[in-house]
């Protein structure tokens, strides 16, 4: 019942979250996109399976890094992809870089299996702000998206979400390879897709760097949860750490981007 309940919350809140990409434009949307969502009832979820709940959430920065590899397959890869056809490519594309995060997704979990640790996962935070600054300095145009994306897309959004973060309550007593599970691409992945089709890759492309970098208040949201739900319990400890994530990571990330 928990893993049905908090799969539901994830695809309602993985529909809404990501609408921002085509409303807000790439800059701000991507920011916005990538706030702390799938991972609030997946944490709640892990903590109420009571095992593997703190090796689950270590693992969640790991997982950011590799969605952060992934997105910028986005933007690298299409130049180098020489089909036409667009229904080709873009399979061509969707395969290529759900390759490149199951090859870092269970390299970090054979890392994981050496050593673990909340300093650790900290570092990795580190290291994936690097990376999606970096990203954004050399970030192309971001415009808004001209045209309306279906509720049927929307739809399949909130349903790999969901389906993502049910499996990954279901593994919770694997520790490591839920916390893996929780942060699997489906927002990232559904909205590159989607953007794709309705609006074009310019606005997918410019949607990548900020992206990157906004989606690390996931990796801060999984740690402060280990250290607040013990203290506020799993639903004031959501909101507690959920607040501080976005206040320490996505609203200073917009407003940098937005002075750019």
């Amino acid at each position: 019942m928990t893993a049905l309940l908090a799969a539901i919350s994830a695809g309602l809140v993985a529909i809404l979250a990501t609408i921002a990409v085509e409303r807000m434009g790439g800059l701000l949307g991507g920011v916005f996109a990538s706030i702390p969502t799938t991972i609030v009832p997946a944490a709640i979820g892990f903590y109420f399976a009571q095992d593997g709940f703190v090796s689950a959430l270590l693992a969640v920065p790991y997982g950011m890094l590799v969605n952060a590899l992934f997105l910028y397959m986005w933007r690298v890869l299409p130049p180098r992809i020489s089909i036409v056809n667009f229904g080709y490519r873009l399979t061509v594309m969707i395969v290529l870089s759900l390759s490149v995060w199951a090859f870092f997704a269970f390299g970090s979990i054979f890392l994981q299996s050496i050593y673990s640790s909340l300093w650790l996962s900290g570092l990795i935070i580190c290291v994936q702000l690097g990376l999606g600054y970096w990203a954004c300095i050399h970030n192309p145009p971001a415009p808004k998206g001209g045209k309306k994306v279906g509720w049927g897309t929307l739809a399949m959004r909130g349903v790999l979400a969901g389906s993502a973060i049910g499996v990954s309550i279901l593994l919770s007593s694997f520790g490591a390879l839920a916390g893996i599970a929780s942060v699997f691409p489906a927002i990232f992945l559904t909205t590159m897709v989607s953007v794709w089709i309705s609006q074009g890759e310019s606005v997918q492309g410019g949607a990548v760097g900020p992206m990157m970098l906004g989606s690390s208040s996931v990796s801060v949201f999984a740690l402060l949860a280990i250290i607040l739900f013990p203290i506020f319990g799993p639903f004031g400890g959501s909101v507690v750490s959920w607040v501080l994530a976005v206040l320490c990571t996505s609203v200073p990330s917009a407003i940098w981007l937005n002075r750019r």
